[in-house]
């Protein structure tokens, strides 16, 4: 644990180990979170909410989550599907 700290706080309290990252999950949808380097923090995809990382530390309360507002949605694979959008259109 004190080794996982220490790298955690050399990195500036940005950086997700890949075990961990692999480990964490949505409190909410249980689906596999994404780390964003930008905003230092992690993303729940499946539902569109940023979870803050403070000092290193995850914040995976819900209440401490932010709906990520985008224009379009995109896949796990990083693409854009827009077939949303277009029926929305319609």
């Amino acid at each position: 644990m004190v080794k996982i700290s220490r790298l955690l706080l050399s990195n500036g309290g940005t950086a997700i180990g890949k075990t961990l990252s692999e480990i964490l999950v949505c409190p909410l949808s249980k689906q596999p979170l994404r780390f964003c380097e930008e905003s230092n923090s992690l993303i729940s995809d499946t539902i569109g909410v940023s979870y803050p990382i403070v000092d290193g530390i995850p914040c995976l309360v819900p209440t401490d989550a932010k709906i990520i507002e985008t224009d379009e949605t995109t896949n796990n694979d990083g693409s854009v599907d827009s077939s949303d959008m277009n029926k929305d259109r319609q």
